[in-house]
């Protein structure tokens, strides 16, 4: 049942409209010095950024953000700072797709076909990294052995570049959300709206929608363009 319910909520935010701020390939280059931050220090990177994506607020913490089995079982009430900190740590993948799927839902945003070619590269790159290392063991074969040893290096650089970029596209999301790029912050949405498996149809986008122009006067008509005409007195004769 829960299973369906994930798989239901996976199809729903491939109808949300509104798109990430910026793009994985545009994180490197636009935001260097975060991008660097999250790749060497990326537990501590996911830890933040759950915590603000959680506007601060740890009593609406849960483990993995909902999303696995354990979510809820693991005492988060108790001690929430300290459960965020093993997930981060214990379960690192996770958590960072946890904080990607909150931001998602929230604010109604699709992965792009780009983003998701490269994640899914990601994911396609360790599989077979894990496929030669099976293969490797039971042929025992010197040349398949470097070369899952090659694969997997490889495997294990793509997952932390792309992690580091997730984690830069979710910080760029979270600074337009605060008014950084804006002079309006975001304010922090009810509980109700944090739950994300209980809802079948997403909460409104998080941002407002740009005004153009300059706003009517208050009785709600438009300045008129030009005066009223003048009409000479009833008695005058010409």
């Amino acid at each position: 049942m829960a299973s369906q319910q994930h798989l239901e909520k996976m199809q729903l935010r491939q109808n949300y409209r509104n798109l990430w701020h910026t793009d994985l390939i545009s994180t490197i280059h636009r935001h260097p010095l975060y991008c660097c931050f999250a790749l060497w220090c990326g537990p501590c990177a996911s830890y933040m950024l759950r915590k603000r994506a959680l506007y601060g607020d740890m009593s609406r913490y849960t483990c993995c953000a909902g999303y696995m089995p354990c979510s809820g079982r693991c005492g988060e009430s108790k001690c929430p700072e300290f459960c965020l900190c093993t997930e981060v740590f214990l379960c690192f993948g996770n958590s960072v797709a946890s904080t990607r799927f909150l931001l998602q839902d929230e604010f109604n945003i699709q992965t792009t076909k780009c983003d998701n070619c490269i994640i899914g590269f990601m994911f396609c790159l360790q599989q077979i990294a894990c496929i030669f290392s099976l293969v490797a063991m039971i042929v025992g074969s010197d040349e398949i052995q470097e070369a899952s040893q090659i694969l997997s290096c490889l495997a294990d650089m793509v997952y932390c570049t792309v992690c580091a970029c997730m984690q830069t596209q979710h910080k760029v999301e979270m600074d337009k959300r605060d008014g950084k790029f804006g002079p309006q912050p975001m304010a922090v949405p009810p509980v109700q709206q944090m739950s994300r498996i209980d809802q079948p149809v997403p909460p409104a986008a998080g941002y407002p929608p740009a005004a153009y122009g300059q706003p009517y006067p208050a009785q709600g008509y438009p300045p008129a363009a030009y005066p009223p005409p003048q009409y000479p007195p009833s008695g005058y004769s010409s």
